[in-house]
């Protein structure tokens, strides 16, 4: 949950109907700029807005200088086995959770730590590399930008001249489709080239299709299906021409793979969400900057999004959001609920009352298969929201609401500083290890379900004793 407060009544009623809610996890493609932006990446280059920009956009730059020394070591061999032996390129590690890579026209390459958390080989985080490189040196962004001006053009003409909205809106229509289109098809290039240069680098190029497979894996609630509008193919069409470019390029056991080499570099990187934005430890939310926690109900899972904290039960029938609200000054608690719910508050259920030495307001709603408790809390100048739904039937929505609500409470100033991100600590399985047993050492919430995706594992697959894998410790 980030500093930005949420406060458009329809966005509360979308998050707590989307509970739990995901990111997409993908790689973007090249981000459009304009065709004539500059080509090589040089120490002496003048200032580049663009890049701070994205940079600030995705909480700064990672501290990873083992995998920042690697990255730039696979990105050298890369670009040495293209058809651009002869452009530069500059890699960026990016202080985010999400799982995600993109480049720049200009030879600016990105990379999120919590897609260095997903990779597990040298080979898999070449692919990605190799991947955006091709976007760049087959020039994706300028030639999405000119199909984007085409589009905007003909709209125009068909508005303006022919004077013929709704044949402009078909033409749109049509030409969004062509665009979509065009961007998956640049998508499955960028792959097929990829995987060519992955092979001529001397990496294993089957590393492309088991990271393409573990992505699929990392966009949970996603069915891997393209629609009509999808700037990207399905993830399971990728997998496939992947393997296909792999199957042509060697056999497979031949190219480095890198594992040991891999793991040793992103060894100690920060996992999941930063402290500044806060943090899920279990079934706590504790948030450092803005001074506030509180506890989930037991079998609740809980997912820090940039717009708020949602919860939901393991069936989906309980389901809680908490925010921070964007308040006039001197605007009531309870004035605070009345103008951020859509749905009538029950008569007289409005209450003003003081938990753990914090002014609270509180009201119940109840629809046709919903009921809602809702709160108000203040904490400085910062008013907070915790809301708890509950499907008709699924149990005591006052007692489960309440016994949340009172572990809401102010967070100190040492007890914030003491909070430190997760961090990727490498193990060794010995005899008898499990992947339930090593999940059981993480520190987050679904461990089990974590551990097997950054490892790379299915569920009842077993661990070798000797080999090395990823947990998520304090």
């Amino acid at each position: 949950m980030s500093e930005r407060p949420l406060n458009q009544r329809p966005a509360i009623a979308a998050l707590l109907a989307g509970l739990l809610l995901s990111g997409c996890a993908g790689l973007d493609g090249s981000t459009p700029l304009p065709a004539d932006a500059p080509r090589v990446v040089g120490a002496d280059r003048p200032r580049d807005r663009d890049h701070e920009r994205l940079v600030a956009a995705f909480g700064g730059e990672a501290r990873a200088p083992q995998a920042q020394r690697l990255l730039t070591e696979i990105t050298k061999r890369l670009v040495d086995a293209s058809d651009r032996p002869d452009e530069s390129f500059q890699i960026t590690i990016l202080n985010s959770p999400a799982v995600n890579a993109f480049a720049l026209p200009n030879g600016r390459l990105y990379v999120t730590r919590g897609l260095l958390a997903l990779a597990n080989d040298t080979s898999e985080i070449a692919a990605v590399l190799s991947h955006e490189i091709a976007h760049v040196t087959l020039r994706h962004a300028s030639q999405r930008s000119e199909l984007q001006a085409r589009s905007t053009l003909i709209k125009r003409v068909t508005e303006n001249v022919l004077n013929d909205a709704k044949e402009a809106a078909a033409m749109q229509n049509e030409s969004r489709s062509t665009l979509a289109s065009f961007s998956r098809s640049q998508e499955l290039d960028a792959d097929q080239a990829g995987v060519k240069v992955l092979a001529r680098a001397g990496f294993d190029p089957y590393g492309a299709s088991r990271f393409l497979t573990a992505l699929g894996r990392s966009a949970s609630g996603s069915d891997g299906s393209a629609d009509m509008m999808a700037s990207h193919p399905s993830t399971k069409e990728r997998v496939t021409l992947a393997l296909q470019s792999a199957r042509r390029a060697n056999a497979p056991g031949v190219g480095e793979a890198g594992r040991v080499e891999y793991l040793t570099a992103i060894e100690g990187i920060a996992y999941g969400d930063d402290p500044a934005d806060g943090v899920v430890r279990g079934r706590r939310f504790i948030h450092s900057r803005l001074g506030v926690a509180f506890e989930a109900p037991e079998g609740f899972s809980l997912e820090n999004t940039s717009q708020a904290v949602l919860g939901a039960s393991s069936d989906g029938s309980r389901r809680l959001l908490f925010d921070a609200a964007d308040t006039p000054n001197g605007q009531s608690l309870e004035e605070v609920l009345r103008t951020t719910w859509n749905d009538t508050i029950e008569p007289g259920s409005l209450r003003t009352e003081t938990i753990n030495g914090l002014p609270v307001a509180t009201g119940l709603s109840v629809g046709k298969e919903w009921s809602f408790r809702l709160s108000a809390i203040r904490i400085g100048n910062t008013t907070f929201r915790l809301i708890m739904a509950v499907r008709t039937g699924a149990g005591d929505l006052d007692a489960i609401f309440q016994r949340t609500l009172a572990t809401v409470r102010q967070v100190q100033a040492d007890e914030a500083r003491a909070i430190r991100p997760l961090r990727i600590d490498v193990v060794t399985a010995r005899d008898g290890d499990t992947a339930q047993s090593l999940s059981d050492r993480m520190a987050v919430d679904r461990p089990l379900d974590k551990f097997l995706l950054i490892n790379g594992l299915d569920r009842g697959d077993a661990l070798k004793v000797g080999y090395r894998y990823k947990i998520a410790v304090e």
